[in-house]
């Protein structure tokens, strides 16, 4: 059960969009562990809870919701996020 992350780091560009992540904002919105250069997590294999898909599902969703649903509602999220991006940069 693993979420199907790309690794584009969106989400960890606009961590001050939620309430959940917020604290995580260095100042700009963008989340103090990213590396913007890899677009990967500095404190990956101790990152927060909410930062592991699967375990905050399990956590706080299971039983609202069917793992698909949750998916497919994170993937639009994700989608957002990153076109968001890409209109910005036009």
């Amino acid at each position: 059960m693993n979420f199907p992350c790309s690794q584009c780091g969106a989400c960890c560009r606009h961590v001050n969009l939620s309430e959940l992540t917020a604290y995580l904002d260095r100042g700009d919105g963008v989340c103090r562990h990213h590396d913007t250069t890899t677009h990967l997590c500095t404190i990956y294999d101790t990152r927060p809870e909410i930062c592991h898909v699967d375990q905050f599902y399990k956590q706080h969703f299971q039983e609202k919701m069917a793992w698909h649903n949750f998916v497919e509602l994170n993937l639009i999220a994700c989608k957002q996020l990153y076109e968001m991006e890409q209109n910005k940069n036009r």
